[in-house]
């Protein structure tokens, strides 16, 4: 038995905790009401989009490159002694001969101060490394990293260091705007990086040396991994239930077009500087009009700015040409979900770390598998023009399959599909005889199709998964996880100078097992974001089916 006071004083709260429930309106209620993927939501979403086009651009100073050029060191200093010598005359007097009876590529006679008769009659004996740099021929490009700062010879394992640098910068990115994204908000996430991109893509158009360049390319790096996770957060945050995941989709369409027009690009230019002023060009106008990206309204009310918050639902109806009813805007609330303790919320619940570590470890297997492919392109055996090309166009079939099958299939079944075939298309590789160029393309390209499939699901299922306070934190750590996998398959390439299938066993064999753990996850088809860990763990039982049979959905009966 309880004393009356106190009984009295618990039915007080218990109602009052219901009647602020009523108070309140649902987010997801309040886009049904002013448009889940109207014009406000295009338009955002295409803005938002629009710098992926050009973020592929920023491989192209190190993908379309020939890393053993034909060369011979430059050694024009005996021209000093007869400046009527042949080439051939020049070659066969200055540079030592291989075993297989080629000119040195990375060795010259020292330099003598003597004349022509001398050099003829006595001959050059003594040899070093090139010392007034490398004469380039037969050159497939007019100008790489690779010809414009020398590295071959005892720098050609510069390549692999310039391309882990960029992929790491991606990875600190990530790191670092998503936590920042949670505090200062996702607009702010999405123009800083923006703007960090701009700037050191075309600081490195200009750069004068190797040093410099992978200094500005980490930098890259960064405004590359901190905008990408961004913008897709902002876009999917202000989309209803019913085209959410095209957020996620759209993104990654802008990037398989860009794709597609950076192999023509690279195919008339042929020089990386320019490609690189090709890129910031574009990125220039978007610097401009980023500063009017609305900010994200689910992620304002989470942070108790319901003022603006409520403007920016009004602007949005505006532009979807639709009204919102005062008796909503009334019921427009804070709600209790400003959950403490940041990403520690995950790991305090083993369900929500189950998910996460599923997702982020499938996100590392499948960027692992497409990187160890991507620049591992120019050694299937087509131009590589045709390669990129190929993948780059097989992406966009596997964007739109994504955007609709997303939404009828569901996130679980595709994961697990889309992992194991890209798997299993890469493990067939292994299968096929060396030689076979255009097997090997097809089945690489199969394997892309179905890993960019997935790549997709596990960001809408990462956004899906977890609660409003810490989705762009879990999101940017499992981009992270991928872009680790990057980061890692430079490395993984390496292996192959001990047998050739050691790398292709490795990320075929992760991404199978990374789609066998996808019977873990639970299905998010159709059901609101989770606002609370409590909702995330239940996986928001409320279909959209159910909240629209309420007025509204947070309404409940006392």
């Amino acid at each position: 038995m309880c004393r009356v006071q106190t009984c009295g004083s618990s039915l007080f709260k218990l109602t009052q905790s219901k009647t602020t429930d009523i108070n309140m309106a649902d987010f997801g209620e309040i886009l049904r009401n002013i448009g889940e993927f109207g014009l406000f939501q295009q338009l955002t979403l295409i803005a938002l989009c629009f710098p992926n086009l050009f973020l592929s651009f920023m491989f192209a100073s190190f993908i379309f490159i020939e890393s053993d050029p034909e060369r011979h060191c430059n050694t024009d200093w005996i021209l000093r002694a007869d400046p009527n010598l042949t080439t051939d005359e020049q070659l066969n007097l200055t540079l030592p001969r291989e075993e297989d009876g080629t000119f040195s590529r990375c060795r010259m006679f020292v330099p003598v101060d003597r004349d022509i008769g001398s050099i003829r009659e006595y001959g050059l004996n003594e040899t070093s490394g090139c010392q007034s740099g490398w004469v380039y021929y037969n050159a497939l490009y007019e100008a790489t990293i690779v010809t414009d700062f020398d590295l071959v010879c005892d720098k050609a394992n510069l390549v692999e260091v310039a391309q882990t640098v960029f992929l790491a910068g991606i990875l600190i990115g990530s790191l670092t705007f998503g936590p920042f994204a949670e505090s200062f908000g996702r607009k702010r996430a999405t123009q800083i990086p923006l703007v960090i991109m701009f700037i050191f893509t075309v600081s490195t158009a200009l750069c004068p040396n190797i040093y410099l360049y992978l200094v500005l390319q980490f930098f890259s790096g960064v405004g590359a991994g901190g905008y990408r996770v961004n913008c897709i957060i902002l876009s999917t945050e202000w989309i209803g239930m019913s085209k959410r995941s095209w957020g996620v989709c759209v993104t990654q369409l802008f990037g398989a077009l860009g794709q597609c027009v950076l192999a023509g690009v690279i195919y008339a230019i042929r020089d990386w500087r320019l490609a690189q002023l090709i890129t910031a060009a574009p990125l220039g106008v978007v610097v401009i009009y980023i500063w009017f990206i609305p900010e994200s309204a689910r992620w304002l009310l989470n942070r108790g700015r319901t003022e603006e918050a409520k403007q920016l639902i009004v602007k949005a109806a505006a532009i979807n040409k639709r009204s919102v009813p005062d008796s909503l805007l009334e019921k427009i609330a804070v709600k209790d979900t400003l959950n403490t303790g940041g990403i520690k919320i995950i790991f305090r619940s083993s369900l929500l770390t189950r998910y996460f570590f599923t997702v982020a470890f499938a996100w590392f297997s499948l960027n692992l598998a497409l990187y160890c492919l991507y620049l591992n392109m120019g050694n299937f055996g087509l131009s590589i023009f045709v390669t990129q090309l190929l993948f780059g166009a097989i992406e966009i079939p596997a964007n739109l399959f994504s955007m609709w099958l997303l939404e009828v299939f569901g996130r679980r079944v595709l994961f697990i599909a889309t992992l194991l075939a890209g798997g299993l298309s890469c493990i067939l590789i292994l299968a096929v005889p060396q030689g076979y160029a255009v097997a090997v393309t097809s089945l690489a390209a199969a394997s892309r199709f179905f890993l960019i499939w997935a790549g997709s699901v596990c960001s809408v299922f990462m956004q899906e998964l977890t609660p409003t306070s810490v989705r762009q934190t879990a999101t940017a750590l499992g981009a992270i996880s991928g872009r680790t996998g990057g980061l890692l398959a430079p490395l993984l390439n390496i292996l192959a100078m001990y047998h050739w299938v050691i790398p292709i066993t490795v990320f075929s064999s992760l991404t199978l097992v990374s789609g066998a753990l996808g019977f873990l996850l639970p299905e998010t088809r159709r059901k609101e974001l989770p606002e609370t860990a409590d909702e995330a763990e239940n996986n928001r039982n409320s279909t959209s089916t159910n909240t629209q049979s309420r007025p509204y959905p947070n309404a409940t009966k006392l």
